[in-house]
């Protein structure tokens, strides 16, 4: 059979299926997912093509569905991407209904795929108009790919310091061993056939907001219609004596992380920080350093995000897995012998052997190039953006972790939040506003941590949280646990919950808040009543 050619199955009874259901079947031999919607009947694609989650595990709410892992959302009735991380759409199949019985048909070579790229406008020559992305990350592409699925066919820039196309920057902390082409987002041949432009190793060093002109280090300049700043963020440097020792690494690149791995190979290693990456560096490398410290000043890991409970649970784990920690003190020094880390010195006295030292301590806005500039900035240097991510000058839109900008959860206040999905929804928006749709930013926060096998997912906001409600076990380590502030749940996380979270986001996506008493009443084993909408 050609794998063009057209097949046609009874996948079910019509009775089959209640309002609502996800349910997946087989059409010649592929999964597909069957969803009810009222009367009507979906097909689609079974699998999120982000990692392969499997949708009927997931979360519909009206022609909305969410995916139970990691929270991308798609279109029941077209199969279109309608939130991050995923940055593709799923196929749709034709349902017909027949006596009772539902049919699909659909042709085979999309059966095989379980994703569908959004068709792009192509370049024009004569449209004069440049748009130009500072930044080579998720916000950037986004970005780009918007602009082009949108019909924009002015010049695209992609302008980035790193050396690699756009790649999946989650994975360089949860698996240390892959090749930067092993987790490319897209291809540099995708980007081309675009006529996306990518400038590797292109970092700016100036930007003349009045002549819209970006200078860059290479003494190169470019003139821009529209600009985007998304230079992200880099890891903040160890400010104590031994500091530029050899084998004292941060985690930035697909090179770093493949040279920590190889270095820590049967060594001492201490991480600096009990940070998302310092817990999941511990938890990759747990079989295979010779010894693993983890140095933090909090009391428990992830404490100002997850806090103590969580925490607690992650540092247990490791511990299991011989990870020692040594909370609630800091880094004095770093000691060597012939320019090499040998030592990392606690300020309690305490000699810890280090061979290699990795240091997870908090990032800071790559957005140096822009002081003296009119642009508005907070405290920290995080570029101050509005909910359509325009910046205080025309023409200028920043997003993704090098911006600050105003949290629906936390009732409209400015804050940073470095996540994939929220750089991703950034850059969606901001394209969206160069093209001057009035769109503003409409997401819900959405993460997770992996360690051991095991995935922590957590949604919303739960910065200045005072209280918590925990249903499920800590010990066991099946549990969800809300964040809340006052009197309302802002934020979510789970383990082994799934897809609990995926469900509060969809909760806090409609606009309804959740309260306390909500909370508490919140069975795992039953549909909770924060279904309702």
């Amino acid at each position: 059979m050609d794998c063009d050619d057209t097949v046609s199955a009874e996948v079910c009874k019509e009775d089959d299926v209640g309002d609502g259901e996800l349910l997946e079947v087989t059409v010649a031999g592929y999964p597909v997912l069957l969803v009810r919607n009222r009367t009507q009947f979906s097909a689609l694609g079974s699998k999120c093509p982000h990692y392969g989650a499997p949708l009927c595990k997931g979360v519909l709410r009206g022609e909305r569905l969410r995916c139970p892992w990691h929270g991308a959302c798609f279109n029941i009735k077209t199969g279109d991407i309608e939130e991050y991380p995923a940055l593709d759409c799923i196929p749709c199949f034709k349902v017909t209904v027949q006596d009772g019985k539902v049919f699909v048909t659909a042709k085979k070579k999309d059966l095989q795929s379980s994703h569908r790229v959004k068709d792009a406008s192509k370049r024009c020559l004569l449209n004069p108009d440049t748009v130009l992305l500072l930044g080579g990350g998720v916000a950037a592409l986004a970005c780009a790919e918007t602009l082009r699925q949108e019909g924009f066919t002015g010049r695209i820039i992609m302008a980035t310091e790193e050396k690699h196309a756009p790649y999946d920057k989650a994975k360089l902390s949860k698996n240390m061993n892959l090749k930067a082409e092993d987790i490319y987002l897209r291809k540099p041949e995708f980007l081309n056939a675009r006529c996306i432009e990518l400038w590797t190793e292109k970092e700016a060093v100036s930007v003349d907001f009045q002549k819209q002109k970006v200078r860059f280090v290479d003494g190169s300049s470019q003139k821009y219609n529209q600009l985007l700043i998304a230079t992200g963020c880099h890891s903040s440097s160890l400010k104590v004596p031994g500091a530029d020792l050899q084998n004292v690494r941060t985690l930035h690149t697909p090179e770093d992380s493949n040279e920590i791995s190889e270095l820590a190979a049967g060594k001492n290693l201490v991480i600096i920080g009990a940070s998302f990456i310092g817990m999941e560096v511990a938890a990759f490398l747990a079989d295979k350093a010779g010894a693993i410290s983890v140095v933090e000043r909090k009391e428990f890991p992830f404490q100002n995000v997850l806090g103590p409970q969580v925490g607690g649970v992650a540092m247990k784990m490791l511990q299991n897995k011989g990870v020692k920690f040594y909370m609630k003190t800091e880094l004095c020094k770093l000691e060597g012998k012939d320019g090499k880390v040998t030592e990392a010195v606690l300020a309690s006295g305490e000699k810890l052997p280090a061979d290699v030292v990795v240091v997870g301590i908090g990032v800071t806005p790559n957005s140096t190039f822009l002081k003296g500039t009119p642009i508005a900035r907070d405290d920290k240097g995080a570029v101050l953006v509005d909910l359509c991510m325009q910046t205080n000058i025309p023409n200028v839109f920043a997003a993704g972790d090098v911006v600050s900008f105003p949290v629906a959860l936390l009732n409209g206040d400015q804050s940073s939040i470095h996540h994939q999905q929220v750089a991703e929804a950034h850059g969606h928006v901001a394209a969206l506003n160069m093209l001057r749709r009035e769109k503003p930013l409409h997401t819900v926060p959405f993460f997770w941590t992996t360690m051991l096998g095991k995935t922590i997912r957590y949604a919303g906001c739960g910065e200045g949280y005072t209280d918590t409600v925990l249903k499920g076990s800590l010990e066991q380590e099946k549990f969800l646990i809300f964040y809340i502030r006052d009197g309302f749940v802002t934020a979510a996380a789970s383990l082994n919950c799934d897809p609990a979270v995926s469900l509060i986001a969809e909760v806090f996506y409609s606009g309804r808040q959740i309260s306390k008493e909500e909370a508490e009443a919140c069975d795992l084993c039953k549909a909770p009543p924060l279904a309702a909408s």
